[in-house]
């Protein structure tokens, strides 16, 4: 399994949200390019990237801080938030980001998530960002009617290699992450799932490695020190090592 420590963007900084509120932010620094070489330094391999103000408007916003990171690491980038036309896949393709993750457009637009994965195969992955078994989007703004079920296997039918599943509720929360969510996503569909979403412990980190998913975000439990990047990164490769390689 792999860890992927997060970068949330917003005016250019790294902050947090609460539940996915943008009324419930924390900034952490004004330098997130900075925060992805501690990152880096710690033995991250991996980052996951937001820009949350694309998240809301659709516009990279935040391309010159992605930029910064991608060009300052050698950290294999994913990054979502207002992937909604091939022009901004492409600008961040360009950048050096290794996978865009379709969110809001993946539910809204079809025909461009076809598109998408029809041009780019495994460099486009999907979020789900799941709120009482519901797809939310914009931002976490919007509860579509769409059962998250529902649209994982539209994904998996679709090509689509990779999935972010984010249990909205445990956003932010440190109350631990849904893990029967991720044991039920991980048992039904045959696709890589990254989960995302209250991870706040090492044993969540564990309990996530032994179901064999591909990976683990990891967020405010980093920024409060609840987890220690180094230990997280020693559990996830020694459950690799069980396993014989990533899942």
């Amino acid at each position: 399994m792999i860890i992927l420590p997060a970068i949330d963007l917003h005016h250019g900084c790294a902050v947090r949200l609460f539940k996915g509120d943008y009324a419930q932010m924390t900034e952490y620094s004004n330098a997130p390019e900075k925060v992805a070489k501690y990152f880096e330094e710690c033995g991250a391999s991996d980052i996951h990237l937001v820009d949350l103000e694309g998240a809301k408007t659709g516009e990279t916003v935040n391309i010159a801080s992605v930029e910064k990171i991608v060009k300052s690491t050698n950290l294999t980038a994913e990054l979502g938030g207002g992937i909604r036309s091939m022009d901004v896949v492409d600008k961040y393709l360009d950048i050096g980001v290794k996978r865009v993750i379709l969110g809001t457009a993946a539910l809204k637009d079809p025909v461009f998530l076809e598109k998408a994965v029809s041009k780019y195969g495994k460099k486009i992955a999907v979020g789900i960002d799941v709120n009482n078994g519901k797809v939310a989007v914009s931002g976490w703004t919007e509860i579509s009617d769409v059962d998250f079920r529902d649209f994982c296997k539209k994904m998996e039918n679709l090509g689509v290699q990779t999935v972010i599943c984010t249990d909205i509720s445990r956003d932010g929360a440190m109350q631990g992450t849904n893990r029967a969510l991720y044991a039920e996503l991980q048992s039904e569909f045959n696709m890589n799932i990254i989960a995302s979403g209250g991870v706040s412990s090492l044993e969540d980190v564990d309990a996530l490695a032994k179901l064999g998913v591909y990976g683990a975000i990891l967020g405010k439990a980093i920024y409060t020190g609840a987890i220690d990047l180094k230990e997280a990164l020693k559990v996830a490769k020694m459950e690799n090592s069980v396993k014989g390689g990533n899942s």
